[in-house]
């Protein structure tokens, strides 16, 4: 890591009732638990999370992010905090794309670590600060960054309500926060296509590939569990975010959410 690293936020899980307990895939466990769980699952795919990535979605994530991008609208004078922005690939774009400063974050070290080394290959490190942190807790002011993404992270997240709310608080008025996720398939004869791909091949690949089945096994579980896309756009505004927009990619396999604190 660089300098310009800042040391993370607390695991814990605040204002939990006792015995209280969240999906990891398909299982119920532990709401405590889920954090360290998915932490052991990036310790052990961030080494090969790119190749998999290209792997797992046939390369279409690449399509996704610049889209997604392209939707953040980079501009000099704005700034981007980006959360489980892992090896970077957002912020990257983000920065090439002629926007303003950027924060890199992500709860989990080694993939971060991943990203700071990308950034120093592509000459990109002097622009960003690192900050490994939990997106329920962020250790950053109120109304302090104009632009806040998200990209295949909020599903990992234990209280996704407190990443919105938290997203809505370090922004400024007049700023966005954007999500891109995978949501629901629109389109009826993808369903089964994409059920096989997920939890036959998927696995396989994660063998083959990262020496791991499991923690592929539940990525796809967790785009099982994860809201649908008209709940999330109201979770947001639950959140107190406004003007919440959707906008399906590739029949609704991801879709990217945006939302405007006023």
């Amino acid at each position: 890591m660089s300098d310009k690293s800042l040391p993370a936020s607390p695991d814990a899980s605040f204002g939990a009732s006792p015995g209280a307990t969240t999906d990891f895939g398909f299982r119920d466990v532990p709401l405590e638990a889920k954090k360290p769980m998915v932490r052991a699952v990036f310790d052990s795919v961030a080494p090969k999370y790119d190749l998999m990535n290209d792997l797992m979605s046939l390369g279409i994530h690449r399509v996704w992010k610049r889209v997604f991008i392209q939707a953040l609208a980079p501009r000099p004078n704005l700034s981007l905090l980006d959360l489980a922005g892992g090896t970077g690939d957002v912020a990257f774009g983000w920065l090439r794309a002629g926007g303003g400063p950027a924060i890199l974050s992500d709860i989990n070290a080694a993939m971060l670590g991943v990203g700071h080394d990308r950034a120093v290959e592509k000459a990109l490190v002097s622009q960003l600060g690192f900050l490994v942190a939990d997106a329920e807790r962020l250790p950053l002011p109120d109304r302090s960054v104009d632009r806040v993404s998200m990209a295949f992270g909020l599903r990992n997240c234990t209280d996704k309500d407190a990443v919105l709310s938290e997203a809505r608080r370090v922004l400024r008025p007049g700023g966005r926060f954007f999500c891109l996720e995978f949501s629901r398939v629109q389109v009826a004869a993808l369903a089964p296509v994409y059920d096989a791909w997920s939890f036959q091949v998927l696995p396989r690949l994660g063998q083959a590939i990262a020496g791991d089945a499991e923690s592929y096994r539940y990525l796809a579980e967790s785009i099982r569990t994860f809201p649908d896309q008209e709940t999330l756009a109201q979770m947001m505004r639950k959140a107190g975010l406004a003007r919440v927009s959707v906008q399906n990619l590739s029949g609704g396999i991801a879709a990217i959410h945006s939302g405007w604190r006023l």
